[in-house]
């Protein structure tokens, strides 16, 4: 595990962002788009975002999503074909330039979050539907349902929100031409499954988690990130049953723990953010790293060295 000093340091090089002379530029809320020649250079930065709203940057928070991403693509090819060419820089992947479809496929297990759009916020306000799905009487938080259920959430214009809607929705709107979206949809319900497997031998939980998808010429592709702790919820499988019994939160290895310490101070998106401590990013990003090591049995190479110089001096000269 990465020592508390090494992730202390490295709060002087966190990757804050990216202005590369790289064709067109598109910022997200983590990661800094350049689409060239018919490819995406996707640089993932440090910085997290949690309720719509980007918050900080974590220490080597950047190289952990993109190397569980990278690490998933390659696990999950027989699924689904996804955009990943290369990966030149432990925060950077070179992709497939795709045609974004506007609808994420948001799978859950367990009825949990802290957000306005979690399935718990929704059911313990007493909404029996969610998203389509009936929801049974008496489920408590953190209690897993029956089968995993897909509640689809529209992808807005840049500073929008995102909205949680049913996939017959998603079709009356015609957001999603029909064929594509079942596509999605079986995709998604299997890649849920794979993690599933994958992350239980590995003494974790896949809670929910979120897909993107976009089409290259005619064919679906997975995009964007699968399985990281920014796109998932993570639980350590071998201490939930008690801790559920006894009602107390799992032990969670995600961003889930920095919204859940915004949301104790009353913050859920409106307003000022709350000044988040050294402490709070120091504890956040070893977490990550956890959940990295945990999810791909790899240990995690962390070096305190200047971020955006690495990759600036790694894009100039590939090989």
């Amino acid at each position: 595990m990465v020592s508390e000093d090494v992730l202390r340091r490295q709060l002087e090089y966190v990757l804050h962002g990216t202005s590369f002379d790289l064709g067109s530029k598109f910022e997200g809320k983590v990661r800094d788009n350049y689409s060239l020649d018919g490819k995406r250079i996707i640089v993932t930065t440090d910085r997290i975002s949690a309720f719509d709203r980007v918050l900080c940057a974590l220490p080597f928070k950047g190289q952990v999503i993109n190397q569980t991403a990278a690490f998933w693509f390659e696990q999950t090819r027989q699924i689904i074909e996804n955009h990943l060419i290369d990966v030149p820089d432990p925060n950077v992947l070179v992709a497939r330039e795709c045609r974004l479809i506007p609808v994420e496929m948001v799978v859950r297990g367990y009825l949990t979050g802290v957000t306005t759009t979690s399935a718990w916020y929704h059911y313990s306000h007493g909404n029996r539907n969610f998203c389509g799905h009936a929801l049974p009487e008496g489920m408590k938080k953190n209690q897993a349902f029956d089968q995993p259920i897909i509640t689809p959430s529209t992808k807005p214009v840049q500073g929008g929100h995102d909205e949680s809607i049913s996939g017959e929705e998603v079709l009356r709107r015609g957001l999603v031409e029909e064929p594509v979206y079942r596509e999605m949809e079986r995709a998604a319900l299997e890649l849920f499954a794979f993690g599933t497997e994958k992350a239980a031998a590995n003494n974790l939980i896949l809670v929910d988690t979120k897909y993107e998808f976009g089409l290259f010429e005619d064919r679906v592709m997975l995009i964007d990130e699968i399985h990281t702790p920014d796109s998932s919820r993570f639980w350590v499988k071998n201490t939930y049953q008690d801790l559920f019994e006894r009602g107390e939160e799992p032990e969670k290895l995600d961003k889930e723990f920095v919204r859940g310490w915004l949301a104790d101070r009353g913050f859920r998106g409106d307003g000022p953010i709350p000044p988040i401590p050294d402490e709070v990013k120091i504890e956040a990003a070893r977490r990550y790293i956890k959940a990295y090591e945990m999810i791909t049995a790899r240990t995690f190479e962390a070096r305190n060295e200047d971020v955006l110089q690495r990759i600036t001096h790694r894009l100039r000269n590939p090989n």
